[in-house]
């Protein structure tokens, strides 16, 4: 029980902010020797997150018709990351890049472009210049979070930065795209459960819905607040530090 609280809190905190949730997952479960992550965790877990997302921006999707070009971006722009994601699954390359190394120098690169793009101007806002060339751009640059360490929200803040969109906007587009993305991998994860022999939810996986949703929601509320007021430094830091921690403990 104590690992299903543990994995739900770093799920719901992770997931949406700029610091990678597949690593801190996978470097969490590794140090304590979980043996609680697995298939139907995983998809609980996203599960949770994906109705937090939804439920925070659900006057955002009930006024569809208003905002119909909007989320015809927003799902252009995630059709990359879905496409090149299902193939690299499917043929378990995911797999063979999923080790330490690769966590600690993506953690560490894409901590430092994160923090070269939070510099850009503060100009753009999404009600008005998310085109769908921006749209298509950052979607681009969201495949690059398929390899451990670069974190999807990470990777869309940045390049939505790069486009000089504001912080909050920056970060609901980041949100937005997390929609279509969490609804594919836990339409995909169940797929894959139901498939499998394990075709059931049980307690553990209806507690790792239910915190990881409440921890996705919080988050979701309180990074918002947070970067109206501040930079994304601290999250730059954080990520720098851990990379080379991560350095340290896989060369030496």
């Amino acid at each position: 029980m104590i690992e299903i609280l543990i994995l739900s809190l770093v799920q719901g905190i992770t997931e949406f902010l700029p610091i990678s949730s597949s690593s801190h997952l996978i470097l969490i479960s590794d140090f304590l020797d979980f043996k609680n992550q697995n298939l139907s965790i995983d998809v609980s877990l996203h599960i949770g997150s994906f109705i937090a997302v939804l439920l925070y921006f659900y006057k955002d999707i009930l006024n569809f018709f208003d905002n119909k070009i909007l989320f015809f971006k927003i799902f252009i722009s995630s059709i990359p990351l879905m496409i090149i994601g299902f193939f690299l699954v499917e043929t378990g390359f995911v797999e063979k890049i999923r080790n330490l190394k690769v966590i600690a120098w993506t953690t560490v690169i894409f901590g430092f472009l994160l923090f070269l793009s939070d510099k850009f101007k503060l100009e753009k806002n999404i009600e008005k210049n998310f085109t769908m060339k921006s749209a298509i751009f950052i979607g681009l640059f969201q495949v690059l979070s398929l390899i451990p360490g670069v974190s999807r929200s990470g990777i869309a803040i940045t390049a939505s930065r790069l486009l000089n969109f504001k912080r909050v906007d920056a970060a609901k587009i980041s949100f937005l795209l997390s929609i279509p993305i969490l609804g594919a991998v836990s339409l995909f994860g169940l797929k894959n459960l139901i498939f499998s022999e394990n075709s059931y939810f049980t307690v553990s996986n209806l507690i790792a819905i239910f915190f990881s949703f409440l921890t996705s929601l919080v988050t979701i509320k309180y990074f918002l607040i947070y970067i109206k007021k501040f930079n994304l430094n601290i999250f730059v830091y954080y990520r720098i530090l851990l990379g080379l921690i991560l350095l340290a403990i896989a060369y030496l």
